[in-house]
């Protein structure tokens, strides 16, 4: 295999992290859309929650039994703590949180404030040392500007419209608000919205911190689902005393939110967040968050007939910018002698093994030479 085939192979696997965070924020972007119409509709937040992540669980524990079963790592009290904590802090305070503040908002609103993720993400792993600023390194000042610049984009696409762009597939259509729009409490919507985004923001850096010493991610994806239905379970019971008919979960849309939501927004979003975040940490991930803000303004345009501004197209353009800046600081951020290493150790290295191959041999090579 010539040198050509194994740069092509390392620049594949560079992309795959990009590719797959992008389509976790369709899935966001997905969920978002239809989970306004249920909530709505009178669908319980609270058992969502519940049933949501329990479908996430039994998804996910055939893979992790079958595929990790003989290289589970030890459970320590301490990486326990923390799964019961993971499950607390995401699925159970900032899933509810952002459901209550949606009910208050709108999709499009909630997903808005949503984009302040990335801000607070980077704010606490800068303090957990899980990211690493140099003020007088230009790729820091990358990092830093472009996660301000993915959240100024953000904000410019929910606070400025500008002139409708009238485009031809939503011609002759109407979108339709919902009529309760005008009795929403947005201050206390955004309240709730706010710190739910800061539970998650928590919630990546754990994640990003619990990786290292447990790095088997579809069993540690079971379990932090598992947690999550098992509190937000009591946490339903404590909030819905004596309502037996919430746990009623009725067939039609209903039934198909709470199967997406578990198996593409939970099961398939925290392995893949948690696969990357390993490599890449958690300000990487987050970054990517503001995209689905984007997704969610041209689905609506198909979907809803709803009108496209000047000013969210602006927006989106500035998000973009933003994300070049920080995928650009923290590519980066990779040691100068990884950048220089032989493409054949770069795609041991990737690939998480200590192999690399010299020819047509293969020769072994120790962690430290590969880092």
């Amino acid at each position: 295999m010539g040198e050509g085939d194994y740069s092509l192979r390392v620049q594949i696997m560079q992309a795959k992290p990009i590719l797959a965070l992008v389509l976790m924020q369709f899935g966001y972007a997905g969920l978002n859309i239809i989970a306004k119409y249920a909530l709505d509709a009178g669908m319980n937040n609270y058992t969502f929650i519940v049933y949501r992540h329990a479908i996430a669980a039994a998804a996910m524990a055939p893979f992790a039994i079958v595929l990790e079963r003989k290289k589970w790592p030890g459970m320590s009290f301490s990486i326990f703590g923390k799964i019961i904590l993971m499950g607390l802090l995401e699925p159970v305070i900032d899933q509810n949180l952002y459901y209550l503040g949606m009910q208050n908002t709108t999709a499009t609103f909630t997903s808005a404030m949503s984009n302040i993720i990335p801000a607070f993400t980077f704010l606490l792993a800068l303090v957990l040392g899980l990211e690493k600023v140099n003020p007088r390194s230009l790729h820091s000042q990358a990092k830093v500007a472009g996660t301000m610049v993915t959240v100024g984009g953000a904000m410019l696409m929910t606070l400025v419209n500008g002139p409708a762009l009238h485009l031809p597939w939503t011609k002759g259509r109407q979108y339709h608000q919902s009529s309760t729009n005008q009795q929403q409490h947005t201050i206390r919507g955004a309240l709730m919205i706010t710190a739910g985004c800061i539970s998650w923001a928590c919630f990546m850096n754990l994640q990003a911190n619990t990786v290292k010493s447990y790095p088997a991610h579809l069993s540690l994806t079971t379990l932090i689902c598992l947690m999550g239905a098992l509190e937000g379970a009591l946490v339903t019971f404590a909030m819905e005393r004596g309502n037996v008919s919430i746990w009623i979960l009725r067939k039609g849309p209903t039934l198909c939110v709470v199967l997406y939501g578990g198996i593409v927004s939970s099961a398939m979003a925290y392995y893949v967040q948690g696969v990357v975040m390993k490599e890449k940490g958690p300000v990487f991930a987050s970054a990517f968050n503001p995209l689905s803000m984007i997704i969610i303004a041209i689905l609506s345009s198909f979907i809803f007939a709803e009108e496209l501004y000047l000013g969210r197209i602006l927006g989106a353009v500035v998000i973009i910018i933003g994300l070049y800046l920080v995928l650009w600081g923290k590519r980066k951020d990779e040691p100068e002698r990884v950048q220089m290493m032989p493409i054949d150790q770069q795609m041991a290295r990737m690939n998480g093994n200590a192999e690399t191959l010299n020819g047509d041999s293969v020769k072994k090579v120790t962690p430290v030479e590969c880092v």
